[in-house]
């Protein structure tokens, strides 16, 4: 779990131009992903590396603070959908260094460690030495490694409570966090209506070269939320957090239940809808007990993924499996 050291000291590594001498607090040192670094002042010129930061930061309000903003994957909800549109696309795909540098950023803000790298947008050694301070959530760390104890829904709750204080905007943070703990009590007083133990897999996508899945494995909040609502994931023996297995292993183990990721990437077999039909049509699938009977929850990609919206999986998985059992 990520553990924020917030102090007024001096230059760190990582320190950025003071942008607001006035704010109270600063300098301000914080640690992500074990690195410490320093900011001087409230950052007035973010760039979020991907659609999840983006939406943190638009729900703290910070939308005249981010100068620009790369990898958009999913629909973005329709409240903020204006400011969203409002935001400097610096690229449809992984930000590449010299183009972040064009927008001269103050701070960069990341979900994912391999956006970070010096293929990418730089390492975040490089951008520190450049004098602009980075933030990596604690959920990758280290590309697709499982989160040493597990994912937790607090280290999603810990992040949005770093940039409210990074950006001085904390009473912000601490209403998101909020509601977002609302959410998942009531998902959670859904579950209680779960009979038994369903088994579970999560059903991301498919390898672009074949149909072999991507399933949940142990360490990510897919198998965070199934231990929430009392059910097992078949896959919670796996050694990564998101392993290609094949569908004679997932026939094998037989889940009651197949929670698909609807993905609007526009990759082959992304939707749920294709998904299905693989399922339904694919010789050996089409003989599973879930596939058969049509036991299917769908959710949102977003919803398998560390984001301000990851929480949703808790009320629409427990309902989907409070309502597949009513259906039997």
């Amino acid at each position: 779990m990520l553990t924020t050291a917030l102090a007024g000291c001096g230059a760190a590594q990582g320190s950025a131009p003071q942008t607001a001498a006035d704010a109270q607090g600063y300098p301000l040192t914080y640690t992500s992903c074990g690195t410490e670094v320093t900011v001087d002042g409230p950052p007035q010129r973010a760039v979020s590396l991907n659609q999840s930061a983006t939406e943190i930061m638009l729900r703290l309000g910070l939308a005249d603070r981010i100068a620009g903003t790369a990898y958009e994957t999913d629909p973005v909800p329709e409240d903020i959908a204006d400011e969203y549109a409002g935001i400097d696309l610096l690229t449809d795909g992984l930000l590449k260094h010299e183009t972040l540098l064009e927008a001269q950023p103050d701070f960069v803000y990341s979900s994912f460690a391999s956006f970070l790298t010096t293929e990418n947008a730089g390492s975040r050694d490089e951008l520190h030495r450049l004098g602009i301070p980075t933030y990596l959530t604690e959920f990758d760390c280290t590309y697709h490694e499982a989160v040493e104890g597990g994912a937790t829904f607090d280290m999603l709750f810990d992040e949005i409570t770093d940039i409210g204080r990074i950006f001085d905007v904390e009473a912000a943070a601490e209403r998101l966090v909020e509601e977002q703990r609302s959410i998942i009590e009531a998902g959670l007083e859904t579950a209680e209506n779960i009979e038994g133990t369903p088994r579970i897999v999560w059903f991301y996508s498919t390898a672009a070269s074949s149909a072999t899945p991507s399933v949940a494995g142990p360490g990510g909040l897919p198998q965070t939320v199934t231990e929430m609502l009392g059910a097992e994931n078949v896959f919670a023996d796996a050694s990564t957090k998101w392993p290609e297995v094949s569908w004679d292993e997932v026939a094998v183990r037989d889940p009651d239940v197949i929670v698909l990721a609807d993905l609007t990437r526009g990759y082959p077999g992304d939707t749920a809808q294709e998904k299905i039909d693989f399922l339904k049509n694919d010789p050996l699938t089409s003989t599973m007990d879930a596939v058969r009977e049509d036991r299917f929850i769908v959710v949102p990609g977003q919803y398998m993924d560390p984001s301000v919206h990851s929480v949703q999986a808790v009320p629409t998985v427990a309902q989907g499996l409070v309502s597949l059992a009513d259906q039997r």
